[in-house]
């Protein structure tokens, strides 16, 4: 089956997941590349230089501004089609006119056709896709060939640049196989967890065969890496790491494969039944290693090209690529199987830890879906866990390995494709349910993605969910809630930047599954004119080959019919010149072949006097884009006007309800120039003007009053104006309130126009001075006097506080017991003299 041109699907910019997206007003099956660059090296100081920068950053917006939208002449077929989606190429002969170059044969292909080519001499490649292979849906897994994903092949030919959109359907079949490897810590914590996974094989089986028939099972455990500071490495420790001697606990290994895939519960159960627990030293275990190893040893485990699922139990965090430096080990995973005759990881202690986006690589292209059963205390971890390594400090002299999840980081679901976290009850008595909730989570979201994508290739989805849900990612498309035997389509749109050496070819895939769409891919490169012709009569008599309407001539023949030998061009240079034959040949502007000129692109006459490139520019752009160049003059579109088409003669952006630029300016150019003192966009704003209270303040009070500065000539100065005085007025907001030059304030009504003079109602006895001062003043005095009452008050409380304590004391004083002269508690000092040599007798 092939898909034309005209049947490509549409593609609608909100469903776009790529990060490039049409230009608006384009059309799907364009797509404008990015504009190259002009470099440019000057050698200029000081002020020279930035104002040269500034020019040549003018002119370099200029003509980016040029050409976008836009196709340049380019001299061939090739060149032109590969130099943007939206250029053609006209083949028919004679197509040029005198001082034409044959680049202006490349054109879009309006300008073409309104330039006299005809339809049928246009050339224009455009983007297909034939469908190869394109089996029917299944319904059910029984089916002797299980169909999901269709069509299968596909052949695609891009032309660079354009973008061509084919459509991608998936139905989930009714009971389609599934294999669960089981992959559990059996750190000492794990001892309770352990007891119950020995009795889970036959509920896991029969919980997953009520979802289909074909179901297996397999068995895996893991501890972390057999070196310090992971495991202690004393002999004694190494057979026995329970913390209890007496205790019975197996050998830490790195990752031990215990039970291949299979379908007998009754096995499951004996081989589980037979692990013990074991230890090690530090809280993060090496699940890592073991899920890498569960996924790259394919013919070791079982694996069947089926649905895949690995369970991986745990109530603790992870080691990742990086904390293998700890134990001396630097190697990054190799992404191999090392596992030994009795299904131990034996190249632990040489090989590092893989890292998050490792391991999403090798799970996403083994098609295994995991399923992180992790107990509720480190679920946090495993939600914002996400670097490729965790936070270290080093201590003392052997350094101590401290992991934190305190960063809130992306979901490790996120990071890692189909991939769900549930929480594990302490015990795991709950892992069967978690199981086949997981299941159907995962298999009810569709991920379309693709896979081996060509350098300078890009692929965007847009999904068509119809019930489920549709989410939008960058690298596929996504529908959720996808019900068994619904049908989902995706709209693919590929775009190839550059042309490709040879067929190339890339898978889209549907994460989980293992069925693929085969995308051939070819690039248009080549303009798919007629066999060249030659010797071609219309080459000047087969002077030459014609190709795509270009003759290509023969040694020692030029022009672009190759009307004449190379010998003979020295003398026609004459007829290149301009008047008397004098003047720059060809104006500087092309060269001289067989006595015509050719000019350069943008350049056309007989003597290429006529530069469609030299108009005057506006904001960067030719004839302000509102019009043509013709020989260096714009030709403006209607309702422009101008030398540079930059002046429009539109008036709508200068009104407003009705009135041209507020009655204070002219409308030019579609803006208002403004009257002196007026500005803004519509000329509404004058911070120097008076308003009209204020320019009639002085004649209301001269008229009214006879006061004011006017009050000497107020006849003269205030002819236009009658002022009546209001005894009793009910004053709102449409009265004027002025305040005069000597404090007073004024209140007066302008009522309008009588007789071609204006009228003035001025309310009596209400022109009165301006008492704010007195207010103010009256306001402080008041503070200061509550200020002084305050202090006074509060003196006076002190003061008699004061009196009434000392009075008191008194008191107190006069009734004590005693006398200062009998003071029962004195005694008096005693003073004994003894004389040695005296003797009584």
């Amino acid at each position: 089956m092939q898909i034309a041109p005209s049947a490509q699907l549409p593609l609608k910019e909100e469903g776009l997941t790529a990060a490039r997206l049409p230009r608006p007003g384009r059309s799907p099956g364009h797509w404008d590349p990015p504009v190259p660059g002009a470099s440019f090296k000057l050698a200029m100081k000081g002020t020279g230089l930035v104002v040269g920068l500034g020019l040549l950053l003018a002119v370099g917006q200029g003509e980016k501004a040029l050409e976008a939208g836009s196709c340049r002449p380019h001299a061939s077929c090739r060149e032109c089609i590969l130099s943007q989606p939206s250029c053609a190429w006209c083949k028919a002969l004679n197509f040029t006119k005198a001082g034409e170059s044959d680049a202006t044969r490349c054109a879009t292909r309006e300008e073409l056709l309104r330039r006299g080519c005809a339809l049928k001499e246009v050339i224009e490649p455009r983007g297909w896709h034939e469908v190869l292979e394109d089996a029917p849906l299944s319904d059910s897994a029984e089916q002797e060939t299980v169909t999901q994903l269709a069509p299968q092949k596909i052949s695609l030919w891009l032309r660079p640049g354009e973008q061509h959109s084919f459509l991608v359907r998936f139905k989930r079949a009714e009971g389609y196989p599934v294999d669960v490897y089981y992959l559990m810590d059996l750190s000492y914590s794990m001892k309770d967890d352990l007891e119950n996974i020995k009795k889970l094989g036959n509920d896991l089986l029969a919980a997953l065969r009520n979802i289909t028939k074909s179901v297996k099972i397999g068995f895996g455990s893991f501890v972390d890496k057999t070196v310090l500071p992971y495991v202690s490495t004393v002999p004694a420790k190494l057979r026995n790491p329970c913390p209890d001697r007496y205790e019975q606990c197996d050998s830490p290994v790195s990752f031990r494969h215990v039970l291949p895939l299979t379908d007998n519960a009754s096995e499951f159960e004996s081989r589980v039944s037979q692990q013990r627990i074991s230890g090690n030293l530090d809280s993060p275990e090496g699940g890592f290693d073991a899920i890498m190893q569960a996924a790259v040893c394919e013919e070791q485990i079982g694996w069947r090209n089926v649905t895949r699922l690995l369970v991986f139990t745990s109530d603790d965090v992870f080691h990742t690529a990086g904390d293998g430096k700890l134990g001396g080990i630097y190697l990054p995973n190799d992404n191999q199987c090392h596992l030994d005759t009795d299904g131990l990881y034996s190249k632990s202690h040489i090989y590092d830890y893989p890292s998050v986006g490792h391991l999403a690589q090798v799970l996403s292209a083994s098609n295994i879906q995991p399923i992180f059963a992790v107990t509720g205390s480190t679920l946090p971890v495993y939600q914002v866990r996400a670097g490729a390594g965790w936070g270290r400090s080093w201590g003392g002299q052997g350094g101590s390995l401290i992991h934190s999840a305190s960063t809130p980081l992306q979901e490790l679901s996120k990071l890692i494709p189909k991939s769900v976290v549930g929480e594990l009850k302490e015990d795991s008595s709950n892992v069967v349910q978690l199981i086949s909730d997981a299941y159907n989570s995962l298999s009810s979201t569709v991920n379309l993605e693709h896979f081996q994508l060509p350098p300078g290739v890009s692929v965007a989805y847009e999904s068509h969910c119809e019930d489920a849900t549709r989410s939008l990612g960058g690298h596929g498309g996504v529908c959720s809630g996808v019900r068994i035997n619904q049908l989902v389509n995706f709209t693919v749109t590929v775009q190839a930047d550059a042309c490709l050496e040879g067929p190339h070819s890339f898978a889209l895939r549907v994460l989980g599954f293992t069925e693929e769409v085969r995308v051939e891919l070819h690039t248009l490169c080549e303009c798919p004119c007629d066999q060249p012709e030659p010797h071609a009569p219309h080459c000047s008599g087969g002077h030459g080959n014609l190709t795509c309407g270009v003759c290509s001539c023969s040694h020692g023949r030029v022009g672009k019919l190759c009307e004449c030998e190379l010998a003979e061009t020295t003398d026609l240079e004459v007829g290149c010149r301009g008047r008397n034959g004098t003047g720059p040949m060809c104006s500087g502007k092309g060269q001289c072949v067989c006595g015509q000129c050719q000019c350069n692109s943008n350049v056309r006459g007989q003597h290429c006097e006529c530069d469609d490139t030299s108009c005057e520019r506006h904001n960067g752009q030719l004839c302000a884009g509102q019009g043509r160049c013709q020989c260096g003059t714009c030709s403006c579109n209607e309702g422009y006007t101008g030398s540079a088409c930059d002046c429009s003669l539109d008036t709508r952006a200068c009104l407003q309800d009705g009135v041209e630029c507020s009655g204070h300016g002219r409308c030019i150019c579609n803006k208002c120039q403004c009257q002196p003192g007026y500005f803004d966009r519509l000329c509404s704003r004058c911070p120097s003007c008076r308003t009209p209270c204020e320019e009639q303040r002085d004649c209301a009070d001269c008229q009214a009053f006879r006061m004011g500065p006017l009050s000497q000539n107020c006849s003269v100065a205030c002819n236009h104006t009658v002022a009546t005085l209001v005894p009793e007025a009910t004053v709102n907001e449409q009265w004027c309130k002025e305040k005069t030059d000597d404090g007073r304030i004024l209140i007066f009504l302008i009522e309008g126009m009588e007789g071609g003079k204006v009228s003035l109602k001025v309310k009596d006895k209400d022109a009165i001075t301006d008492r704010t001062s007195m207010v103010v003043l009256g306001v402080v005095l008041g503070i200061v006097l509550i200020g002084l009452l305050i202090i006074i008050g509060y003196r006076i409380s002190v003061e008699i506080l004061d009196r009434q304590e000392y009075m008191r004391f008194e008191k107190e004083r006069k009734q004590a017991k005693g006398k200062e002269v009998n003071n029962p508690l004195f005694q008096s000092a005693t003073t004994t003299i003894i004389n040695p040599r005296y003797n009584e007798d």
